[in-house]
């Protein structure tokens, strides 16, 4: 046996490591639908949405919130934004509305969390509900989230927004997003509270707002650019429970229509991901040469080639529960390999960028390694 052939075994072993693994991190388990039928009451819950440069998603984010729930209370804080977007808010009907300016952003935090932390001095309600400009919820999703927590006393309650899956990169790529954030966050044991592991995505998040308060709110996370997962930790530690799952009721509407456009999304945080470690990264892609490359090498070079296409019929069975969940045909999983060294390159090219001085660039702003924050004309 051949140095390709223990190789080939060593992966087959990993592939069958992750199908047996008890908390099953790529099955689709965690779902919460849109619930019609669910009545619960909205006087107790505010919608906070922070936006910027959002003129073209938050006319359907706000009319999506109308229709589910006349009078709701919403804050949407204004972050610095050179569009129409608080123009577009003002126009919003049938809502409770109150559009905040957002002041001026201060050395040291991120923008997002910065516009919440605004945003919620202003909340009065029991229950807050923070929300992406860009997420819309289909008709019932609101009342399914306030059952959910209702009926299983949570505080915390996350779902991971669909993404758009029409352009040929939005189908080849964003499946396998969602694919690898599982596997790297198992949902049942970020759903466990006797699990360390803590998730969340930050697009719909749930909470109550004194759970916020006791976790020091968004200033303890200030600088946080994956504040989502970051918050759900807090939250946990302080004995909260939480719950993160996945829906065909919360609708990204932002588009990744070119490669460019998902490489940023990935590259604006993948390094912070691996903590800046030049050792993990080394890790991540001597496991990613392993679990991808060597079975499809082995298959066409070992002399045991079935390791090779066992390895790769184990990858395609793990990955076909999110394409599913996509509507998408399971032959996509045929590539795989091809796509997990893509976004492998996009986690180089985000150390690149780190290693260069830039932590993360978002809507026109760049964090540098330092912390510091710039406004600056965006680089497309």
């Amino acid at each position: 046996m051949d140095w390709l052939d223990l190789l080939a075994a060593g992966a087959a072993c990993l592939w069958a490591g992750i199908l047996i693994l008890p908390w099953q991190p790529w099955r689709i388990r965690e779902v919460l639908e849109p619930d019609c039928r669910a009545s619960c009451p909205y006087h107790d819950l505010t919608v906070l949405i922070p936006a910027r440069n959002e003129a073209d998603c938050l006319a359907a984010t706000l009319a999506a919130l109308a229709a589910q729930a006349p009078g709701l209370k919403v804050i949407v804080v204004d972050d610095n934004s050179e569009d129409d977007t608080a123009a577009i808010a003002r126009k919003a009907p049938n809502l409770a509305l109150t559009v905040l300016t957002g002041k001026p952003l201060p050395p040291g935090w991120s923008g997002k969390l910065w516009a919440l932390e605004q945003g919620l001095k202003c909340v009065e309600t029991e229950k807050v509900l923070l929300l992406d400009a860009d997420i819309r919820l289909e008709p019932g999703m609101l009342a399914a989230l306030l059952a959910k927590m209702a009926r299983e006393r949570l505080d915390f309650v996350s779902i991971m927004a669909q993404l758009k899956t029409e352009s040929f990169w939005e189908k080849l790529l964003l499946p396998a997003f969602v694919y690898f954030f599982k596997l790297l966050y198992p949902f049942s044991l970020a759903n466990s509270r006797t699990s360390r592991v803590a998730a969340a995505a930050g697009g719909c998040i749930l909470t109550k707002t004194e759970v916020l308060k006791q976790c020091g709110a968004f200033a303890s996370l200030k600088d946080a650019l994956i504040d989502d997962c970051t918050l759900a930790k807090r939250v946990k530690r302080q004995g909260y429970s939480t719950w993160l799952g996945l829906s065909h009721g919360v609708l990204s509407q932002r588009r990744y229509v070119r490669l460019n456009a998902v490489w940023d999304m990935v590259a604006r945080t993948a390094f912070t991901q691996l903590r800046y470690s030049i050792g993990l990264l080394a890790l991540c892609t001597a496991v990613l040469g392993l679990l991808a490359w060597v079975p499809v090498m082995a298959l066409f070079q070992a002399k045991f080639w079935w390791l090779g296409a066992a390895s790769l019929g184990m990858m395609l069975l793990s990955y076909r529960p999110v394409l599913g969940f996509y509507r998408l045909p399971w032959a996509l999983g045929l590539v795989l390999p091809a796509v997990s060294t893509l976004y492998l390159l996009m986690t180089w090219d985000s150390a690149r960028r780190y290693w260069r001085g830039e932590r993360s660039r978002w809507k026109g702003r760049v964090y540098g390694r330092a912390a510091k924050l710039e406004d600056k004309q965006t680089v497309d």
